[in-house]
């Protein structure tokens, strides 16, 4: 395949990393990645890659998460995708969306102060499931659940008081419980409907699209 003149080399090293690491990578964890010497030059290739990714007619784009940067679809093709895409959900991640469910709609400065810094990059990634949605708030964002957060855990309502409901009286979730790090956070992927979960972990287990 013959690689127009206009595209850097490193732009399509960058490419290639971030495609195949599936998660956002800092600008740091890219330069060691490509043995770069001069992590600016690898600054200079993300700000072209989006550039490159905003022209083009893709489904996907490189985006910008907290102080990393993801490959990723657009938020407008997540759904079409994710029928056939298993969903994998880290503890961190199920314990923002568990804290975001059960206090929505939450400020995303409020759920920051919650989890630290990581709360934007999770925001992110959820948003990209397609189990959150998000609208500007003033200098932050208001986050709410969506009827796929509903669907995927098999609860049978998208109102924020009877998801609350469902939190607490079938899994035992409730202020205290997510206030304290919980065991699940140290384990490593909760994968799809069937995912583990129970009340003393304050997430919630999946139950699969209803």
């Amino acid at each position: 395949m013959n690689v127009p003149a206009k595209t850097d080399a490193l732009e399509l090293r960058v490419e290639a990393v971030l495609f195949a690491a599936g998660r956002p990578l800092s600008v740091k964890e890219l330069t060691e990645a490509l043995g770069v010497d001069d992590f600016r030059r690898v600054q200079t290739a993300l700000r072209k890659l989006i550039r490159t990714f905003d022209a083009r007619q893709t489904a996907l784009e490189v985006r910008h998460v907290g102080d990393r940067y993801a490959l990723q679809l657009r938020p407008e093709f997540v759904p079409s995708a994710r029928s056939v895409t298993p969903v994998e959900i880290a503890p961190r991640t199920l314990k923002a969306l568990t804290l975001i469910a059960y206090h929505q709609p939450i400020l995303q400065s409020l759920l920051a102060k919650m989890l630290g810094e990581a709360a934007y990059e999770e925001v992110e990634r959820l948003r990209t499931l397609g189990l959150i949605r998000t609208e500007p708030k003033g200098s932050t964002l208001e986050i709410w659940t969506t009827k796929a957060f509903a669907e995927y855990f098999g609860i049978a309502s998208t109102k924020p008081e009877e998801i609350r409901a469902f939190l607490e009286t079938k899994l035992g979730v409730n202020a205290a419980t997510l206030a304290a790090p919980t065991p699940s956070e140290t384990s490593d992927v909760s994968s799809g409907p069937g995912a583990s979960g129970s009340a003393g972990d304050a997430v919630p287990t999946a139950a699969g699209p209803a």
